[in-house]
């Protein structure tokens, strides 16, 4: 037994060893072609959603994490870059009856419905999880809901997420699942977007070369490790 327990601390050890810091990237991931979108003590590479620079307010960075200041008139922070075939991971939590998302396929040539979201929520606690499945966490927001059995961490502890692009397939992951599907262009996903808030918005749910968009609700929500590989 005590041979087996110095095994497992060394192997406990070599893993936490080998295990990239937050806001970093693994030879690994440099190898396949990932970029940071945060580096954990700036923003550089964003700006406001609309704007030439960066929010007057809403948005600061705290021990190497970007979060959102409550209660203030903020605005949402989009990539420089666009992207069409992708694949984005990041970090997050929020406080308890917190709502924030993330955007794709974002244009500010539609502010109404800049783009596609997937939903981060206090499932348990915000009003808007009882309005549906479409608006709990890892859903496309509002549109289309992801597994009932998806494994979801409860506001206060950090979740992991993940969006694939790939041609005219969409992929939501959470915490190593994936959760949802989707093809951009199938009627099924037409008769989901008519029965929606977007169904006035024509060219909402197709395909175009846009930003990423940190969204904001005026509630705490914090961001860690925002990573970013283009498909070619």
């Amino acid at each position: 037994m005590k041979i087996r327990a110095i095994l497992l601390a060394l192997a406990a050890a070599v893993n936490l060893a080998g295990a990239a810091e937050p806001n970093s990237l693994s030879s690994e991931e440099k190898a396949a072609g990932w970029s940071l979108l945060f580096d954990g003590t700036t923003l550089k590479g964003w700006r406001g959603y609309g704007l030439s620079g960066l929010p007057e307010a809403g948005w600061m960075i705290e021990g190497g994490l970007l979060k959102t200041v409550p209660k203030v008139k903020g605005n949402e922070l989009i990539t420089e870059r666009k992207f069409r075939d992708f694949e984005l991971s990041w970090e997050w939590r929020v406080a308890p009856g917190g709502n924030n998302g993330i955007k794709y396929f974002v244009t500010e040539d539609r502010p109404k419905a800049p783009g596609h979201e997937y939903q981060m929520l206090d499932d348990e606690r915000h009003p808007d999880a009882i309005r549906g499945d479409t608006r709990k966490t890892a859903a496309f927001y509002d549109v289309l809901a992801p597994a009932p059995d998806k494994p979801v961490k409860p506001a206060g502890e950090w979740n992991a997420s993940r969006i694939l692009v790939r041609g005219n397939l969409v992929e939501h992951w959470l915490n190593g699942r994936r959760v949802l599907t989707y093809e951009l262009g199938s009627d099924s996903l037409k008769a989901a977007l008519a029965k929606s808030k977007f169904k006035s918005f024509g060219d909402f749910g197709t395909k175009i070369p846009g930003h990423i968009m940190l969204t904001y609700h005026s509630d705490e929500c914090w961001f860690r490790s925002i990573k970013v590989r283009a498909i070619e």
